[in-house]
């Protein structure tokens, strides 16, 4: 598996086993970053997880999460007193981070936001030593950030439990192949799985969102029995919800390979699609624990380079979408 960064280092968990107050320094990539308390345990669980390990999890997966986070805005789920106690999440880093951490200005409503962005080893060493235990990214990049180059679609389990998030991944893969695109699987470490489609960044959010809630609800009326559009959750009535509401301008979602903020650290996972249907597979399969000796086994199902390759548009996924629309039960919404 590819390591991002050309410093050796000791695995900082060998050396910040004790749960006294203490302060470390790593050097990565010429830039020295004390960390404070290694040894505070930021994610708990059997065995617990500390800031020293997440570290050493993030810096030996660099070299295959970097590209999920390089270049977007990110929002960051920061748990100071770890995950035992409520955590935030924070946006906008001002002036209070090191000038040597990259910055995403992006508009707000009255005003602007400087989001942290995640290109190098050293950042991410940075942001956890912050006590960041997951990186939320934008659906765009931050040069156009009103240009999505991601369209994602969150399956999360109605009454069927992760059963019924598989039959309903099937069946919007099956979807969105018949109108032309490519879906990827995640699972997302927390209770299902998102589905994304890489895009070329000629429709705006506006576009991709109309074209993420029609798609969602051609599926529902095909299954009105098992899934679901309703946002609110007294009208679903035990049926999956198919959620797309990140597919807007200032939304984010869960980095490839973050981890967590649940017991035992699970991480969100790249899949190929036939392990989706693997006995026993569900949201948390993988952990902190498993997840770098899976990708020296079988690498990045997704490799990012890759995706990036089928960029695709929506306009003609959106003429086969309205014909598949027109056709669904109860017509056009």
């Amino acid at each position: 598996m590819p390591v991002a960064s050309e410093d050796a280092w000791e695995s900082l968990s060998v050396n910040s086993q004790s749960t006294e107050a203490c302060e470390t320094r790593v050097t990565v990539h010429g830039h020295r970053i004390a960390i404070g308390d290694p040894g505070k345990i930021l994610v708990d669980g059997d065995p617990p997880v500390t800031k020293a390990a997440l570290i050493d999890y993030y810096r030996a997966v660099a070299g295959v999460a970097l590209p999920y986070l390089a270049s977007r805005p990110l929002t960051l789920e920061r748990y100071p007193d770890g995950t035992a106690r409520p955590g935030f999440f924070q946006q906008d880093i001002g002036r209070g981070y090191p000038a040597w951490i990259e910055r995403a200005r992006v508009d707000k409503e009255g005003g602007v936001v400087h989001h942290p962005v995640c290109g190098d080893e050293a950042t991410m060493v940075y942001l956890v030593a912050q006590d960041c235990v997951t990186p939320h990214v934008w659906l765009s990049r931050a040069d156009l950030p009103r240009r999505p180059d991601r369209l994602v679609f969150d399956l999360d389990p109605g009454e069927g439990g992760f059963d019924s998030v598989r039959v309903a991944a099937r069946l919007l893969r099956e979807l969105l192949e018949d109108v032309g695109l490519v879906p990827a699987v995640m699972t997302t470490g927390s209770r299902g799985v998102h589905l994304a489609i890489v895009l070329d960044r000629s429709a705006d959010f506006e576009v991709t969102r109309r074209f993420a809630r029609d798609t969602a609800i051609v599926l529902a009326r095909r299954h009105p029995d098992t899934l679901t559009t309703e946002v609110r959750k007294t009208k679903r009535r035990g049926r999956l919800y198919l959620d797309i509401s990140r597919n807007s301008y200032g939304q984010s979602s869960v980095a490839p390979y973050g981890v967590r903020a649940r017991p035992g650290a699970p991480v969100a996972t790249p899949l190929a699609w036939e392990e989706l249907d693997e006995q026993g597979m569900n949201a948390q399969s993988y952990h902190i624990f498993d997840l770098p000796a899976r990708l020296d086994r079988m690498g990045d199902p997704w490799q990012a380079a890759v995706m990036r390759s089928q960029a695709t548009s929506l306009v003609q996924a959106r003429e086969k979408l309205d014909e598949l629309l027109a056709a669904a039960p109860g017509g056009p919404p």
